[in-house]
C-alpha cells in the first residue's frame, strides 16, 4: 500500500442509467469545430476534403454531474455553453478501422463543455494553446450514461435551452465527423481504454450565460441534462 504526503484525488466516476456500480472515468477528449454551423459562427469553416478532426483534453477533475450549481469562474467575461453528444468507450483499441469503432462503444450521455470563450479566443489568436478557456474547474457536465454496447448513433435532434428560452439546436446526422470517424482518428493518437469519454461537438447557438442562468439539454434517445449558473466563486 502506497504512503501518500496528502491524499489524493478520487477517481472521477458517473452514474450510468439502471446499474447501481458507476463508471470509472480515464480521459476527456472533446472534437473542435465538428457542425459546419458553429464552425462558421466561429469564424472558422471547416473543408473536411483537406482536414481532419483536432481535439483538446480536459482533466477529469473538471467533471461535474447534471443537477449540480457551478459558479461563474474566475478571470473571465463571457462564460458560454456548448451542448455535445458524449461517447464512452468500453474497449482498448489502437489504429482502429471505420468499420470496427462501433466495437469501442459503450455507451452515451449527455454532456456540457462550459468554456471561457474570451481567453479561448485569446489564446486562439495568438496561437496559443486553449488550456485557460477549456480546462475550467467544473466545466465538463455530464449526465447519467446510457450503456448501448456496440450502437452507433447516427441521427436524432440535440437541443438547449437557457431559461427555458431555445438557444442551440440540431441533429446529430449534421456532425462533419461521426462517430465512427472520430473513434477511428482518435486511435491513431491514442491507445483508446475503457472510460475515455469523447465530447463530439457543439451545434450553432452557442452564448454566454450568468449568475442564475439555467441550462437545460437533451438529445434524442440518450437522455437530458440540466445545470445552474451560480455567482462567481
Amino acid at each position: 500500500m502506497n504512503d501518500y504526503l496528502w491524499t489524493p484525488p478520487s477517481i472521477a466516476s458517473l452514474p450510468v442509467r439502471g446499474e447501481t456500480r458507476r463508471l470509472p472515468v480515464n480521459r476527456l477528449f472533446f472534437v473542435g469545430r465538428n457542425y459546419h454551423a458553429h464552425a462558421v459562427e466561429m469564424g472558422r469553416p471547416v473543408d473536411k476534403s483537406v482536414e481532419r478532426p483536432f481535439y483538446f483534453t480536459k482533466s477529469p477533475q473538471t467533471i461535474v454531474e447534471s443537477g449540480a450549481i457551478t459558479p461563474l469562474p474566475p478571470q473571465t467575461t463571457d462564460f458560454q455553453h456548448e451542448m455535445e453528444l458524449v461517447v464512452v468507450i468500453g474497449r482498448s483499441g489502437f489504429r482502429v478501422p471505420p468499420q470496427d469503432a462501433h466495437a469501442l462503444v459503450y455507451g452515451y450521455a449527455c454532456g456540457l463543455d462550459m468554456t471561457r470563450r474570451d481567453l479561448q479566443l485569446a489564446a486562439r489568436d495568438k496561437g496559443r494553446p486553449w488550456d485557460l478557456g477549456k480546462d475550467v474547474e467544473a466545466s465538463s457536465v455530464l449526465s447519467e450514461i446510457v450503456a448501448m454496447p456496440g450502437i452507433v448513433l447516427e441521427h436524432g435532434e440535440i437541443a438547449m435551452t437557457v431559461n427555458g428560452e431555445i438557444r442551440q439546436r440540431s441533429d446529430l446526422g449534421k456532425l462533419i465527423w461521426n462517430i465512427r470517424e472520430i473513434i477511428a482518428d482518435l486511435s491513431l493518437f491514442y491507445h483508446l481504454q475503457p472510460g475515455d469519454i469523447i465530447f463530439t461537438g457543439t451545434p450553432e447557438g452557442v452564448g454566454p450565460v450568468v449568475a442564475g442562468d439555467v441550462i437545460e439539454g437533451s438529445i434524442a434517445g440518450v437522455g437530458s441534462i440540466r445545470l445552474t449558473i451560480g455567482p462567481s466563486a
